[in-house]
């Protein structure tokens, strides 16, 4: 008897310890449990409040970036501006993209409305240059072209002028009284003069001036006194200062005519001239491009007598040794490169002069002799020669994110 009454006792307390056990386990589990979906639930609304972060620091980013964007950032690191750049330039078709390299001419010195018109239609111009004409009057050529170009889908077009100091009341009529550059003598009178008048052509609708001059004045037949003379250190200065102000201005500064016209013999306008041995004026240009100038200007200067740089006969303007290797590369330029205008005499004897200072590395054309026959010869190059094709490629993103940090797009 008390044997079983023992076993009874004993089969009775296990039960009632394990019974306690689940009790106890039971109670953790649902602890644990309480516990877990309360951390999950906080991790969730962590996880929703970070990409909420994430998302608005990433617009306060974009927006930020967005909106800051200054001419003066075209040559900087800027993540916006390049996905920016791109995604316009992925819009485009092979056609619309050649047609930014091409600037053609309009007024006094150029096309007529009829011709411009015809060209902005036909999507077949990325900018136009107007060298000449009453300042009162180039404001509505400007808005009428503006208006021409956004009606028929056009990219906005860039809008440049010749407004050198020893040029620019002659030929923006109507214009302030500047002083001629061979009469600037220092840097806070360069700094002056270049406010003047990238302020008045900023006004007008002008983007792009082609200046300042950073020849020397030693060849009196076409540089004299638009040079700033003909020491390097004092051009170096002025140029530099009067790029700086104008770039401040929101207006493409253009260093010209590369690789130096200031030292040659002859008028490029009327026949190819040459620079004899050494380039003397290349360490203004040097200077200027390390200073942050935005466009240089290649002149229709042939080199002879010079064991790197000899162009066999060639323009610069047609010369990949001077555009590529030497300006592009041993100056590290990152910027437009422009030729000067390709209805000069020095380049018009060549066969097809415009589509060789392509194939040489220039970003833009100016005032090809025909900007149609320009177009189709681009295009039609680029159907079987992949690596000029990427060459356009990279011009044209250039010209876009110009045109970006111009603000017209």
């Amino acid at each position: 008897m008390e044997n079983y009454k023992s076993k009874e006792y004993r089969y009775t307390a296990m039960v009632k310890s394990i019974l306690a056990s689940c009790k106890i386990l039971l109670f953790v589990l649902i602890i644990s449990n309480f516990i877990s979906c309360s951390e999950n639930k906080i991790d969730k609304q962590q996880s929703k409040n970070e990409v909420k972060d994430r998302d608005n620091n990433k617009n306060n980013i974009g927006n930020i970036k967005k909106d800051s964007i200054k001419l003066t950032d075209f040559l900087k690191d800027n993540g916006y501006l390049s996905a920016r750049t791109d995604s316009i330039f992925n819009t485009l078709s092979e056609g619309e993209r050649v047609s930014q390299m091409i600037i053609a001419s309009y007024g006094e010195l150029g096309k007529s409305k009829e011709q411009l018109t015809k060209l902005i239609a036909e999507r077949k111009i990325g900018g136009v240059v107007i060298l000449k004409g009453e300042s009162s009057v180039l404001k509505e050529q400007i808005n009428f072209l503006e208006s021409t170009a956004k009606q028929n889908g056009l990219l906005p077009l860039i809008f440049s002028c010749d407004a050198e100091p020893s040029l620019f009341n002659a030929k923006l009529r109507g214009s302030p009284k500047v002083t001629i550059a061979s009469n600037i003598k220092n840097e806070k009178e360069s700094g002056e003069v270049s406010l003047k008048i990238n302020r008045f052509i900023k006004d007008i609708g002008f983007k792009q001036n082609y200046a300042p001059i950073c020849d020397f004045d030693i060849n009196k037949e076409i540089i004299g006194n638009r040079s700033f003379g003909h020491e390097s250190n004092i051009v170096t200065k002025l140029s530099t200062k009067f790029i700086e102000i104008c770039q401040e201005q929101g207006i493409v500064a253009t260093a010209k005519h590369f690789p130096g016209h200031g030292t040659v013999k002859g008028d490029s306008h009327n026949s190819i001239v040459f620079i004899d041995g050494e380039l003397k004026e290349l360490e203004v240009f040097s200077s200027v491009v390390k200073s942050g100038v935005i466009s240089v200007m290649v002149g229709h200067i042939a080199v002879k007598n010079n064991k790197e740089y000899d162009t066999g006969g060639l323009p610069s303007t047609l010369s990949r040794k001077i555009v590529t290797d030497l300006l592009r590369t041993k100056l590290g330029f990152k910027g437009i490169i422009i030729t000067d205008a390709m209805n000069m005499g020095a380049v018009t004897n060549f066969t097809t002069p415009s589509l060789n200072a392509v194939k040489a590395g220039c970003d833009l054309i100016l005032m090809p002799t025909n900007e149609e026959a320009l177009y189709e010869s681009i295009l039609a190059q680029m159907k079987n020669d992949a690596e000029f094709t990427k060459q356009v490629h990279e011009s044209v993103k250039k010209i876009i994110r110009l045109k970006i940090c111009l603000g017209l797009l």
